[in-house]
């Protein structure tokens, strides 16, 4: 059976791997960031090209991005207060992210981003208190300063092209001193005002392909509705281990695609 919608058409079967793709993307990304590592090598494995693949993942991960940025506000897990201040940073960094994107090839930042996901990985591993409990100092100019510097760079990375964005967040609100899971919230938070900016940017430029957006749109909501709710309940060491998983899987991946193994 195939479908026709936006000029595009799309199989049965290839329908099924992409909303299962989206809804595994969504779960994973809502409890420890890392779901682009999912859904945007099976929007390239269904065949759109890079620079189409990386606006439909976009667009299809903003859904996600709202469903867990609204559980975890609604559980109390974000501090609003610091977040108001370092929006515009994320929304500053994804715009010059999406422009870059662009005119310049992803695998320019990829050994950059491979050695920080190693030592963002082994600080996690050996820092076995971070994030165990809260010890943030509250809203100070250095804690401000230092989210603020976070948010742009973190927002141009994920304008750029995404995967592993939710992971350095929550490592670095959990640096700043932020329980596994309030750095979880938060990061949710500044991950939807990235999303909702290149969301935005690349549905003006064309970037997308409908179809398979609103396919894997539909799933990843619904996975991160039930990836967010199981973050909240089973507390800081389940976003911690599963964190570690991501992020292992995530350096495996990118380096294996780095040096043409897959």
């Amino acid at each position: 059976m195939e479908f026709q919608l936006f000029h595009t058409t799309l199989s049965a079967s290839l329908l099924l791997f992409i909303m299962a793709g989206g809804f595994l993307a969504g779960f994973v990304d809502s409890i420890a960031g890392g779901g682009g590592l999912i859904s945007l090598p099976v929007l390239l494995a269904a065949g759109l090209p890079p620079h189409l693949a990386i606006g439909t993942n976009k667009f299809s991960a903003t859904f996600g991005a709202v469903m867990s940025a609204w559980q975890f506000w609604r559980a109390g897990k974000v501090d609003m207060g610091l977040l108001k201040r370092i929006l515009p940073g994320t929304f500053v960094g994804a715009v010059l992210g999406c422009l870059v994107m662009l005119y310049l090839p992803s695998e320019w930042l990829q050994p950059i981003i491979i050695v920080a996901l190693i030592a963002a990985a082994a600080f996690v591993f050996t820092q076995r208190q971070l994030g165990a409990v809260s010890t943030y100092r509250g809203n100070t100019r250095g804690n401000v300063l230092a989210a603020l510097v976070m948010a742009l760079a973190i927002g141009f990375y994920d304008g750029f092209i995404g995967p592993g964005t939710g992971t350095f967040l929550i490592v670095g609100f959990a640096t700043l001193g932020f329980d596994f899971v309030t750095a979880a919230g938060n990061a949710k938070i500044l991950n939807l005002m990235s999303n909702v900016t290149s969301f935005v940017l690349l549905i003006w430029w064309g970037q997308i392909l409908y179809i398979y957006g609103i396919a894997m749109a539909v799933c990843i909501f619904t996975g991160a509705f039930f990836g967010s709710r199981l973050a909240i309940r089973r507390g800081t060491g389940f976003v911690r281990l599963v964190m570690l998983a991501v992020t292992i899987v995530l350096i495996g991946k990118l380096g294996l695609s780095y040096f043409g193994i897959m």
